[in-house]
């Protein structure tokens, strides 16, 4: 038994289907496009990634988080007074 329940004999006629419809210039010609398109988008998704993460230094973060509080507890104020 093949894959998914397919044997081999029907994925062997099923290649030589698709190389006579396609033939194999065509055929290596879209493989070529096909892994040029997934590097191309690996690319983008860690460009992506990079761009979303900022670097900042131990400084910024503890006055960031400073704010932060600083903001929280007027509501917190503000809640806990009606």
């Amino acid at each position: 038994m093949g894959i998914g329940g397919i044997s081999m004999w029907q994925l062997l006629i099923l290649l030589l289907i698709v190389v006579l419809v396609f033939g194999t210039k065509r055929l290596r010609n879209m493989g070529g496009d096909l892994g040029a398109a997934v590097k191309g988008f690996r690319k983008g998704m860690e460009d992506v990634k990079d761009e979303g993460e900022e670097k900042l230094e131990p400084d910024q973060i503890a006055s960031e988080n400073r704010a932060e509080a600083a903001a929280e507890e007027p509501a917190k104020n503000k809640s806990s007074s009606t």
